[in-house]
């Protein structure tokens, strides 16, 4: 008989570590390493989805677009999270869709798969319910924030919840990218961008916006940014504002 096979010492999906360690080591083998590469559709709306996946690295962008082709984002996933909340919620597809907006990897699992390891371990099920109201959250406070927000106040939101989910302070955007994070246009990114350079919280260039003072930043972000990351916190067991969210 072959030995279990066991987690990886440096899994780093929160939602994989929340487990107890006996569902993990039975959910472990259904679990398939994926390289997420950039612009990857992982959720296209209106069709099934075959599979989950749970974020280690990289992130993924949850989008609402029109029939225009326009769109914004709405939710944004990353080591603290999974794709395929339809699948939990007893359906198979959504509206949204799923896009990678910075490679990474993760670990897939397919749709019946996920199904059958929701009925046999409850425990499983309950946090990733409590992961669902949080990521709820998010949709509905990015909404919020969207309508009666100063650009600056939601660029600063967002970069902070991006610096959460990556390793460095770097994080490979452009301004064409961003004011489809943002619902905004182009050159509102750019003055409210220009704004927190002179304030020498951020340095961008090259598609690149590297974070250089974040406490700065967390000053200029509007109350969202607090709200949903205290609901992280909350959902990891976290003391608010004692132990930093990032690795």
């Amino acid at each position: 008989m072959l030995p279990p096979v066991t987690p990886p010492s440096d899994l780093r999906n929160r939602l994989l570590l929340a487990l107890p360690p006996q569902d993990l080591a039975e959910l472990w083998p259904l679990l398939e390493p994926a390289e997420l590469p950039f612009r990857e559709v992982l959720q296209t709306p209106e069709q099934p989805m075959v599979a989950a996946w749970f974020v280690e690295t990289g992130m993924v962008s949850m989008l609402a677009t029109l029939d225009d082709g326009d769109g914004a984002e709405v939710g944004l996933v990353g080591h603290e999270g999974f794709v395929g909340l339809p699948l939990l919620l007893d359906d198979d597809r959504d509206d949204l869709e799923g896009v990678v907006q910075m490679a990474g990897t993760g670990y897939r699992i397919s749709a019946e798969a996920f199904r059958a390891a929701l009925e046999r371990l409850p425990d499983l099920r309950r946090l990733l319910n409590r992961y669902a109201l949080v990521h709820h959250g998010q949709v509905a406070r990015t909404g919020a924030c969207n309508g009666r927000h100063q650009i600056d106040q939601r660029l600063a939101r967002w970069l902070l919840m991006a610096h959460d989910r990556v390793e460095g302070d770097t994080l490979p955007f452009t301004h064409e990218m961003l004011s489809m994070m943002l619902a905004v246009r182009r050159a509102g990114v750019t003055v409210a961008a220009g704004a927190l350079q002179k304030a020498g919280l951020i340095r961008y260039g090259g598609g690149r916006i590297t974070i250089t003072d974040r406490p700065g930043l967390e000053a200029v972000a509007c109350e969202c940014y607090g709200i949903v990351r205290r609901a992280r916190d909350r959902l990891f067991g976290l003391p608010p504002g004692e132990i930093p969210y990032r690795w």
